[in-house]
């Protein structure tokens, strides 16, 4: 059971990660799913995408959960029926999700890849970052802002916040592992913790409301 890493944050809210190592077969096996997901998965095209939707409901095992426990709301942010916040992610071999009793949270795992240096200026404000000279470093960083933005658009989830104009993440330092955010969205301003580890090449964020 490849079940990588769980994460105590604190006594309300833990993280699970998985690290894909499996045939769909193997993933797929005794999982039983909503009609809901059911439609879900077998609209899925990627292989990819299939075993990171069934790594999640392994993940929801270890949890305490199955995929019945969850659900979906109109603009798809996931919820779970006794009332705990939950977030998910998936991204090449690796899926995780975040549940929390007590906060609002959302987790995002993305890849290293320097091809985020092309589309940074789309979502933060690249003039920050001139004097990271070295590029992994700089790639490293952006990464982590990405996830930090997407862990918080994951808890807003309304339509039209921007990650340009709308989230704000604070500068940190890689051995902090931790900063703070901030939404700005239609006069309302709201606060979140931002934390993040780094593992085989990839990065993962999570947020947790203040």
């Amino acid at each position: 059971m490849p079940l990588y890493k769980t994460i105590t944050v604190n006594n309300t809210t833990k993280i699970y990660i998985w690290k894909i190592k499996e045939l769909e077969a193997e993933l797929a096996f005794n999982i039983e799913l909503t009609q809901h997901c059911k439609n879900r998965f077998e609209g899925m095209k990627s292989e990819m995408h299939r075993k990171g939707f069934l790594s999640i409901r392994h993940l929801l095992l270890e949890a305490g959960y199955t995929d019945f426990d969850l659900f979906y709301d109109e603009v798809g942010k996931p919820h779970l029926k006794d009332g705990n916040f939950i977030s998910i992610t998936h991204s090449h071999h690796f899926s995780g999700i975040i549940i929390s009793k007590a906060n609002e949270v959302g987790i995002d795992i993305e890849m290293q890849r320097d091809k985020i240096l092309k589309i940074a200026h789309k979502f933060t404000p690249i003039e920050e970052y001139k004097t990271i000279a070295n590029s992994d470093a700089l790639t490293r960083k952006l990464t982590i802002v990405w996830g930090a933005k997407e862990s918080l658009y994951k808890i807003y989830a309304q339509k039209g916040l921007s990650f340009l104009y709308h989230i704000d993440v604070k500068d940190f330092s890689f051995l902090d592992q931790e900063t703070m955010a901030e939404i700005l969205y239609k006069g309302d301003t709201t606060t979140y913790y931002v934390y993040f580890l780094e593992f085989d090449g990839f990065t993962c964020v999570y947020a947790i409301k203040k």
